[in-house]
């Protein structure tokens, strides 16, 4: 963002600390780095007399040093106005002033240049800071008189001209606006002379700055110019999905950034065949369903069976088609015959050498993963202790005691048969009574 146009108040930048007025105008919207300044001049050549002189908000006008004053890039300086003069910084001078002025066709006639008075005094510099601090307030009361007249507007900026005898007001409107009342309004309130000037939405935008979705600041604010068509075909030539809310930018419009690749997706589109393009085959006629640039990919379904989808690539989507151009109308077999030839790639998986893959990782504290781990220490200690334990004691509860017992039970079960095998078992014969 510019130096000038930043919204801290009675304070500067945290680089350079000049407050706008940066001796490189490194800090400044839109700035220009002049790589011709080493540079010096053949014999006999004289310096270019125009200077780039930058306003509020990024606004630059070409003016002409008629004085051949000494000017250098920071100076602020008085220009002309329609009526009074205004207060600006010099941004650029030499001959890459000549190029600017050249790529954005401004010619150098006599009655459409404007002049340089002089090096700005420091009443006028009093002069033109008062101003600007009284532009926030001033655009708050603005809007609130819009709205009291309900005008289906919104002013999205205020600019004084340097020596305070004029307002500019920005602002943005979708239908035609009848704002004669306003102007009354202002100029019964403000006491000064006011310009109404309508900007698009991407204007206000590159005005206001901003950071994008991707983290930085807007293009249109630091380093765009000019505002190309933007339409949804270019969204289509990437395979973007069209979802307003993420194909649009803070102006409400699509953003500029879906044209910076599009010609190499339109390189890239050359080698794919028509996607309206049906493969004939003797099992039915098939229709592309969705390419992959990237790989070089293209999915077909036939006409019925929607739900399946046939992957194959580019040099044998062609060789189909030429096939189905040939005299005889010739048709193949079907599409499983393509696409079983595709190999799919091994995906690598990769190892989780620093252990964050799981999403719950930080759910729980440090403190209550060591709580459970000396918990089960402890337990661990106490089961090994009961086992050294049990293992040095014996175990009387097992043993059987007779001494408790009552009498009989001892006695051998008579239902329980004896063992012919053991021999001890065997009943001993009974001695016979003598005679």
């Amino acid at each position: 963002m510019a130096c000038a146009s930043c919204t801290t108040k009675d304070g500067s930048p945290k680089g350079c600390k000049n407050n706008g007025t940066c001796g490189t105008d490194s800090c400044n919207k839109l700035t220009v780095f002049d790589w011709l300044a080493n540079m010096s001049l053949p014999n006999g050549e004289k310096p270019f007399d125009f200077v780039e002189v930058r306003f509020k908000n990024g606004r630059k006008h070409y003016y002409k040093n008629a004085e051949n004053l000494t000017l250098a890039i920071g100076d602020i300086v008085a220009t002309q106005a329609q009526s009074g003069h205004d207060i600006g910084m010099v941004t650029l001078s030499g001959e890459l002033v000549r190029v600017q002025m050249k790529r954005k066709k401004i010619k150098e006639r006599p009655e459409d240049v404007l002049k340089i008075y002089r090096k700005a005094s420091q009443k006028d510099i009093d002069i033109w800071s008062d101003a600007r601090d009284k532009e926030e307030p001033m655009k708050v009361r603005a809007r609130q008189f819009a709205i009291d007249l309900k005008l289906q507007m919104k002013i999205s900026d205020i600019e004084f001209q340097g020596d305070a005898s004029k307002v500019t007001f920005y602002y943005t409107a979708e239908e035609r606006v009848d704002f004669r009342d306003l102007i009354k309004v202002f100029a019964r309130e403000f006491r000064t002379r006011i310009e109404m000037k309508q900007v698009g939405f991407r204007q206000e935008a590159s005005r206001l700055g901003g950071i994008g979705s991707c983290g930085r600041e807007l293009c249109c604010s630091t380093w765009l110019t000019d505002f190309r068509s933007v339409s949804t075909s270019a969204a289509r030539y990437q395979q973007l999905s069209l979802n307003p809310q993420k194909l649009a930018g803070q102006c409400g419009k699509l953003k500029c950034c879906l044209n910076y690749e599009l010609d190499s997706y339109q390189d890239a589109l050359k080698a794919f065949p028509k996607a309206d393009t049906k493969l004939y085959t003797e099992k039915g006629t098939a229709v592309c369903q969705k390419t992959d640039i990237f790989q070089g990919h293209m999915w077909y379904a036939y006409e019925g069976e929607w739900m399946n989808w046939h992957k194959i690539t580019t040099d044998q989507a062609r060789e189909i088609i030429a096939i189905n151009n040939n005299k005889d109308r010739e048709k193949i077999a079907s599409l499983e015959d393509y696409a079983l030839e595709l190999v799919e790639e091994a995906k690598v998986e990769f190892e989780n050498v620093v252990g964050q893959d799981s999403l719950t990782r930080f759910d729980s504290p440090k403190g209550n993963k060591k709580r459970k781990n000396n918990k089960n220490r402890n337990r661990n200690k106490n089961t090994n202790q009961n086992k050294t334990q049990g293992q040095n004691k014996p175990n009387t509860q097992n043993k059987p005691n007779n001494k408790n017992k009552p009498a009989g039970q001892n006695k051998p079960n008579p239902r329980k048969k004896p063992n012919p095998r053991n021999q001890n078992n065997k009943p001993k014969p009974q001695a016979k009574d003598a005679k």
